[in-house]
């Protein structure tokens, strides 16, 4: 994993903590000074350079000024997190996902999950519907793959695929759709999002800037049936 890899979380983790230690710093050698000095004119030893002794005022306005420059790194520090994804190369920004050869030739096992981008390449050779079933219309197939991506349409959890019944299931509530992501059973309201591809010099190339909804319940292009056993069970 590169340093590039940082997630969001731990980017603005890392700023916040920063500016908090910096300040930490600045205070406490203010209040060091302040003591140091006090305690050569108790002790009537020569002073150095006279310091002011910060008051309840000056506390209180240098406390509101921290207040604000900590509100700025963080507004700052979430500002770098929504754009990170961008500015690293990963989910929310055109993906490569590697060679259209390697991919296909990979296929006959199941999807291809790209990590990265969140996402599973399958391959589809269907009949393209209407509307957000037309999937060479929407420009989320080329070449004879689709990516679709990770999430249960449901309530969010990641779906795995099945190698019994070659279906992908979601474990959390039992939403299963085909292996080119269409609802088959369970609560989610339509099948599988999914992702913009094109193939570039023999590349797949795949843009998680934006999702394209999944197609409605009863979209069928490819007759794809239950292979096998499911492996999460109906209920």
């Amino acid at each position: 994993m590169s340093t590039l890899a940082l997630t969001t979380a731990t980017v603005a983790a890392l700023a916040v903590l920063g500016v908090l230690n910096l300040f930490a710093i600045v205070f406490g050698l203010s209040f060091l000074r302040a003591n140091k000095a006090a305690k050569a004119a108790l002790s009537g030893e020569p002073a150095a350079p006279p310091v002011k002794v910060m008051n309840r005022r000056d506390f209180f306005r240098r406390s509101l000024i921290t207040s604000v420059l900590l509100f700025g790194a963080e507004f700052g520090a979430g500002s770098i997190g929504f754009l990170w994804p961008n500015l690293r190369g990963g989910f929310g920004s055109v993906i490569n996902a590697g060679s259209l050869a390697d991919i296909k030739a990979q296929l006959p096992d199941g999807p291809v999950y790209v990590g990265a981008g969140r996402f599973y390449i399958v391959g589809w050779e269907g009949t393209p519907g209407s509307g957000q079933a037309d999937y060479v219309g929407l420009g989320v197939t080329a070449e004879g793959i689709m990516p679709l991506y990770q999430r249960c349409v449901h309530l969010g959890c990641r779906v795995p695929f099945c190698g019994s019944s070659k279906w992908f299931e979601c474990p959390c509530h039992g939403s299963k759709y085909s292996g080119s992501g269409e609802y088959k059973q369970g609560p989610a309201p339509r099948g599988m999002d999914r992702f913009t591809v094109t193939v570039e010099d023999g590349n797949v190339m795949v843009d998680t800037s934006a999702i394209s909804l999944g197609p409605p319940k009863g979209t069928d292009t490819t007759g794809q049936s239950q292979q096998g056993a499911f492996c999460v069970a109906t209920g």
